[in-house]
């Protein structure tokens, strides 16, 4: 888990004066999934500890509790290492309330991000250094937290209005909301594969 990488940098993000950030965890790890159940275990021991109302993993995660979090958070941090993430269409579901991304390139953000409606984690060119990627990724979390989130959602104008946070989030919804829905994948299963695949003619099959 990226934001993990480093405690003690982690520790002074979370502990700037003036601009306090929370994060919420929630999931599940498959039953057989012994590493997932170990960082969920690890993830659970330093909300109760150090991190303790900094960070707050959310147990028994369900529909109800994602429908939630796409209505209560700022921002939707998703980091599955490189060309491991199935869709991540979780991120999708933020804009609708206002929620700007940062996530890794990788599944739809790869195609979402357009640089002014959420933030992009590395550069999205794989390593094959596992361990090495991580590390690098994690430093560019960090960074885009530090240099870009935080100051754009508490640096307020004279109006106390965060103007910088308001057009990242309008960009969000703009760009991101109307280009991906499920109408959308249907119109695209339909176009560019049960159609063609219809209008080719059928082979015969032998069976004994």
């Amino acid at each position: 888990m990226l934001i993990l990488n480093d405690l003690e940098r982690l520790k002074a993000l979370l502990s700037i004066p003036g601009r306090p950030m929370q994060i919420l965890f929630a999931g599940k790890a498959h039953p057989a999934d012994r590493e997932g159940q170990e960082v969920i275990r690890r993830l659970f021991l330093l909300t109760q500890g150090e991190f303790r109302g900094k960070m707050v993993f959310l147990e028994d995660y369900d529909i109800e509790i994602g429908r939630m979090l796409v209505q209560g958070c700022d921002v939707w941090l998703n980091t599955p290492r490189l060309l491991h993430e199935a869709s991540g269409t979780s991120g999708q579901k933020a804009p609708i309330n206002g929620g700007v991304n940062v996530s890794v390139l990788d599944g739809w953000w790869a195609e979402g991000y357009r640089g002014d409606n959420g933030w992009p984690i590395g550069n999205g060119h794989l390593i094959e250094d596992g361990e090495l990627q991580d590390r690098l990724d994690a430093d560019s979390l960090y960074h885009v937290l530090e240099a870009e989130v935080l100051p754009r959602f508490f640096d307020r104008g004279p109006d106390g209005i965060p103007h910088a946070w308001v057009s990242a989030m309008k960009a969000s919804i703009a760009s991101i909301v109307p280009a991906f829905s499920a109408c959308r994948m249907v119109r695209d299963y339909a176009e560019r594969m049960y159609l063609p695949a219809a209008s080719r003619r059928a082979f015969p099959v032998a069976v004994e």
